[in-house]
């Protein structure tokens, strides 16, 4: 992976991909707002799938999980200006405003397409990335901005950024059927159900009477034989949109699950067809 990154600080960066794609599972521990210059990028969530390429602007909030597919588009790279909006600078924002948030009972990718207010805040970054010796609080002064601009555009913005609860204890099976799709490290499922590690793999197990890998190893082969199936889905494409980091380790596993590789599904359902 050919990957370049300049910082202004470590809250924004411009980040650049040569490679053919770039895949990540992640989540999301700040609310960020992207701006795209050039290339595409494909968010995977559980119940939503977003495209996003040159010129959109968009706000990922904070302890979301998503697949994130990045790809050059049109001879160009992949090419975006990243901003974290940290808690801590949140804080420090409304602590002057008296407001009090809405719960949201779920979150979802704000979209500011060429927004012309938001597009020159991120566009004036560019400058500052070449530059050894930065004007002093530039940083913190665009991040206010960028906050205030998010504020007048979009009246309910409040109710996600100065929302600073943490994930409280919820439905262990619940959460785990709708995101066993993200190949995540168990500490991050715990965090995100609201328990320690410890808790989640003794809950686990009463839950599902089977240990953690092995239950998330046969829920993404179930999807991905689902997907052939009834989607007809490309292998690359299953693979990396239910969890699997390799194609040939991808293929192996669903081999030994199903008796027949992916490939030999997919002719079958076609000839059907």
């Amino acid at each position: 992976m050919n990957y370049e990154a300049k910082y202004i600080t470590e809250d924004i960066k411009l980040s650049r991909y040569e490679d053919a794609f770039f895949k990540s599972d992640i989540m999301f521990e700040h609310h960020m707002l992207i701006w795209f210059i050039s290339g595409e990028t494909k968010i995977v969530q559980a119940d939503a799938t977003y495209v996003f390429k040159k010129g959109d602007i968009f706000l990922i909030p904070r302890n979301q999980l998503a697949t994130i597919i990045n790809y050059p588009k049109d001879g160009q790279p992949h090419k975006t200006v990243v901003m974290h909006l940290s808690v801590q600078k949140l804080r420090e924002f409304y602590a002057k405003l008296d407001l009090k948030p809405k719960p949201l009972e779920s979150q979802k990718i704000y979209s500011f397409n060429n927004h012309p207010l938001l597009e020159s805040c991120l566009a004036s970054l560019i400058p500052y990335f070449d530059m050894e010796e930065l004007p002093e609080d530039i940083a913190s002064l665009k991040i206010t901005e960028a906050i205030t601009i998010l504020r007048t555009i979009d009246k309910d913005i409040d109710n996600v950024l100065a929302n600073f609860e943490e994930p409280g204890k919820i439905d262990l099976a619940g959460y785990m059927e709708k995101n066993f799709m993200f190949n995540l490290p168990l500490e991050k499922f715990s965090y995100l159900t609201g328990r320690s590690l410890t808790t989640f793999k003794r809950d686990f197990s009463k839950t599902f009477d089977t240990t953690p890998q092995r239950w998330l190893t046969k829920k993404r082969l179930e999807l991905a034989h689902y997907q052939f199936a009834e989607k007809r889905k490309k292998p690359i494409d299953v693979c990396y949109e239910t969890g699997f980091e390799n194609l040939s380790h991808f293929s192996a596993a669903f081999k030994k699950r199903f008796g027949y590789a992916p490939t030999d599904l997919l002719n079958k359902v076609n000839t059907n067809n």
